[in-house]
């Protein structure tokens, strides 16, 4: 039996927000119509999430363990149903698509451990009490997330943040409302999460906006930008709204003088290519060391070249389409003005519809805008240096600090190098795309405001630290 029933989709009970045609980027098909949310529709959810929450809160640490343990089982259970949205709504390869889903799953066990954890301490007194520290729900939790990795950026506050005794409002990019938030919705209602805990408020940024200026919502999460980011925060600033932001990345993958090449060119095309460069941590910097320059080049030219770009849901393709036109645009005129600076295209370059070739640019400097700027599409620029005092430079120049890939025979040198370079993740030998639900995950810099996602980043992100105190009799006027 499907889980998904586009035909409820449309007429929402709750969102007067209009209508919109859910988009397959690869055909320019609509695959269903959904139901948007107006900034009223957000304010009736917020006031329905804060009345479900305060049963939830106090439900036992087992009953929600075991909602997130069953939504987990249905992402599995559904894996066949949910790939194909994934694939054919935001443009992912099934190899992408089942990554998604595999990390979906595991956020949702890795939460439901985390519902028996917030314990606290117990803390010495100058009085004679009692005097403890524990965590408690936030409350209700704004979640805002993208179209790249819908499914897994959404799920991975939404899990936590249900686990951990919160209600959810969940706003997705309109343009992957269905896997980054209908979708969800129906493991969890088919998980038996109770009714009013997680909304899912498709929308723009208005929309958006709303969830972060509601005075009912306690923390908001959000995936995005960093423009948009900014924008979040400031907004977030002015309510006093605890907010957790995963931006942008503009990611260094450093390629030392005693690497292999070919092992560097095999990571270097996955960090830059997988799902069309549409990753936050995507290396949008290749830096080599002069002595395999050329050879680097030649040899990421060649595997850019064999690539398949295509409809990832008709086809056998390594790329899928970008997510919209406006991204193309942004995407090639960003490649176009790198050339016209002095960048040789040394690949690619080209798009046909949604479909960008991967793109190797070389000579690239300081200010060519495809090296200085996050692409967000299938670009690698690649830059050479001398020493390794130049490439801790190189690696640490710019706004940015996500992610960074470190590639050597001495793996001591790398988490030394490491070490020297500012970024919220780095791997050594091994290119700057990664993710697992048991890490945490975030940026430094205009990246992000610090690892707030992934293990014990959670309880902090999703929980308030309360100090307790208790007496056998009642304290007398101290003086």
């Amino acid at each position: 039996m499907p889980l998904l029933d586009p035909t409820l989709w449309q007429d929402g009970p709750t969102l007067t927000g209009g209508a919109a045609p859910v988009v397959e980027p690869a055909t320019g098909r609509t695959l269903a119509t959904i139901g948007l949310a107006a900034p009223a529709d957000v304010a009736e959810a917020a006031v329905r999430a804060q009345a479900a929450q305060r049963d939830w809160a106090r439900a036992t640490h087992p009953e929600r363990a075991a909602v997130l343990r069953r939504a987990g089982d249905l992402f599995a259970a559904h894996a066949e149903e949910l790939r194909e949205w994934l694939v054919r709504e935001s443009g992912s390869i099934p190899g992408k698509a089942d990554f998604e889903l595999h990390v979906a799953a595991q956020e949702c066990y890795e939460a439901a451990a985390l519902a028996s954890r917030p314990t606290g301490q117990v803390l010495p007194s100058e009085a004679p009490r009692l005097s403890f520290t524990r965590r408690v729900p936030a409350g209700v939790v704004g979640v805002v997330a993208p179209f790249n990795a819908p499914l897994i950026l959404s799920v991975r506050s939404v899990a936590p943040a249900l686990a951990l005794g919160n209600a959810v409002l969940l706003k997705p990019d309109r343009r992957t409302a269905v896997c980054g938030g209908l979708a969800l919705a129906a493991v969890f209602a088919a998980a038996g999460l109770p009714d009013g805990l997680l909304h899912v408020l498709p929308g723009g940024a208005e929309t958006g906006a709303a969830v972060v200026a509601d005075p009912r919502v306690r923390v908001v999460s959000f995936t995005g930008s960093t423009a948009a980011g900014r924008s979040v925060g400031e907004l977030a600033g002015r309510h006093l709204t605890r907010v957790h932001l995963e931006l942008g990345g503009n990611s260094a993958l450093v390629v030392l003088r005693d690497a292999d090449v070919e092992a560097a060119v095999a990571q270097a095309s996955w960090g830059s290519f997988f799902h069309q460069g549409q990753i936050c941590m995507t290396a949008g910097r290749h830096l080599v060391h002069a002595s395999l320059y050329d050879e680097y080049v030649e040899r990421l030219a060649v595997r850019a070249e064999a690539l398949a770009v295509g409809d990832p849901y008709r086809e056998q393709v390594h790329l899928g389409p970008l997510i919209d036109r406006a991204q193309v645009e942004r995407v090639h005129a960003l490649v176009e003005a790198s050339t016209q600076q002095g960048a040789k295209l040394v690949a690619g370059g080209t798009h046909r519809d949604l479909f960008y070739r991967p793109t190797v640019l070389a000579g690239v400097g300081d200010d060519t805008p495809a090296y200085a700027e996050e692409v967000f599409g299938p670009v690698a620029p690649v830059r050479s240096f001398a020493t390794e005092e130049e490439a801790v430079e190189l690696a640490s120049a710019g706004p940015y600090g996500l992610s960074l890939g470190i590639v050597t025979r001495d793996a001591a040198r790398g988490l030394d190098l490491a070490e020297r370079i500012p970024t919220g993740i780095a791997h050594v030998n091994d290119q700057t795309v990664n993710d697992e639900a048991v890490a945490p995950f975030g940026g430094v810099g205009v990246s992000g405001t610090g690892a707030r996602f992934g293990g014990e980043a959670n309880l902090d992100a999703f929980t308030d630290l309360r100090w307790t105190t208790t007496r056998s009799t009642p304290a007398g006027h101290p003086f």
